[in-house]
């Protein structure tokens, strides 16, 4: 959360700090949210045994989904390249291929 860059917005001044933030399970502990709640970040987390992480996943999902798409490609999901230049060329070949193949559809 501190790593993360001013916020850009066409309105307003740029924020410092995200609004909302969203998590699974695996991030609900007290002291966790009352970190976000400190800082005026209202913590979107599902509980444990409460509720069920649906409708988190509607936002979570965005992310996810790209990362999955390129793990789909064997040479970056084993990481076969030992040269960081060659492992890049490779992401922005998987990259363009999947943006034809989405466009295509």
């Amino acid at each position: 959360m501190r790593g993360i860059p001013p916020i850009r917005s066409r309105f307003d001044p740029r924020r410092r700090r995200p609004a909302k933030l969203h998590g699974d399970k695996g991030y609900d502990y007290d002291h966790l949210r009352n970190w976000l709640r400190r800082r005026q970040i209202v913590p979107r987390i599902a509980r444990r045994g409460i509720e069920a992480s649906d409708r988190l996943g509607r936002h979570r999902w965005v992310v996810e989904r790209p990362m999955s798409w390129l793990n789909g490609c064997r040479r970056l999901h084993r990481r076969y390249e030992r040269k960081p230049e060659h492992f890049l060329a490779f992401a922005g070949i998987a990259s363009t291929l999947i943006c034809y193949h989405r466009i295509i559809k």
